[in-house]
């Protein structure tokens, strides 16, 4: 990944999608905001115990550094809901984006710029360079065990005309293998998924989200990711199983003009 920083604020870029024309991706680090305490200090989630007013500075901290129109939030829930905000079929079926309850958001509605706020999960960005749709996704251990992931390919495909093999994938600052531990397991996570776990009860959920992505039929060499866990750098990133009570960061993806 590719980290920047660009007036106060860091963050990082995937190589693959800042090559990409038409689009605008960043995943934020928990640095540069106006939060204090556990929070400190770029939150972007409202409800956690942070001031509401340091919540609206950051969020508006955000959108000026990407030069975003509209910034989209959703109400996460660890569910398979996605919500589809069509450009050519007139008002976005998706509700006010703080009315929004989902944890994948598509769009092919430039300016529109999608926000998946973790601190642990996983933000994943997808985008098609060929139909101009980008997609971003909250997964947690809960959606990976949904296949939110796949889930979300197939929502490109039926509702937007893409086509897996054009999809470019990021998959961001997450809790790694090193750190993923699940002692209850057995009650929590189905067997066809304990083959990515090692001999210390740890899973490898970047390898789950990896071959979901692969089997939904994206390209392993459109594939890149951070290979950055959260909870082994909180000085970067929020970690709710570091802290327990802190912040959320924000990863932002959008389509930033239309092509011919």
């Amino acid at each position: 990944m590719i980290q920047t920083t660009q007036d106060g604020s860091s963050f990082f870029q995937f190589e693959n999608l800042a090559a990409c024309r038409g689009i605008r991706h960043k995943i934020f680090s928990r640095n540069g905001g106006h939060s204090r305490g556990p929070y400190s200090s770029l939150n972007v989630s409202f409800g956690l115990g942070d001031e509401d007013e340091s919540v609206a500075l950051n969020r508006g901290l955000i959108a000026r550094n990407m030069q975003a129109r509209e910034l989209v939030f959703a109400r996460q829930v660890h569910g398979v809901d996605i919500a589809v905000l069509d450009r050519d079929r007139g008002r976005p079926r998706a509700a006010a984006a703080e009315f929004l309850t989902a944890d994948a958001m598509v769009t092919d509605q430039p300016q529109r710029h999608l926000v998946i706020q973790v601190a642990d999960c996983q933000a994943l960005f997808l985008f098609d360079p060929v139909r101009q749709v980008v997609a971003n996704v909250h997964c947690g251990w809960r959606g990976s065990i949904q296949n939110i992931i796949g889930r979300t390919v197939e929502t490109m495909v039926q509702r937007l005309d893409c086509r897996p093999g054009n999809i470019i994938a990021g998959i961001g600052p997450s809790l790694g293998p090193c750190c993923g531990e699940f002692i209850h397991y057995e009650a929590e996570i189905p067997p066809a998924f304990w083959r990515y776990k090692d001999s210390s009860n740890h899973f490898d959920f970047w390898s789950i989200s990896r071959d979901q992505l692969m089997q939904a039929g994206v390209a392993a060499e459109n594939i890149e990711s951070s290979g950055v866990c959260t909870r082994c750098h909180t000085d970067e990133f929020f970690s709710y199983r570091a802290a327990k009570t802190t912040g959320r960061f924000a990863a932002v993806i959008g389509i930033t003009e239309l092509r011919d």
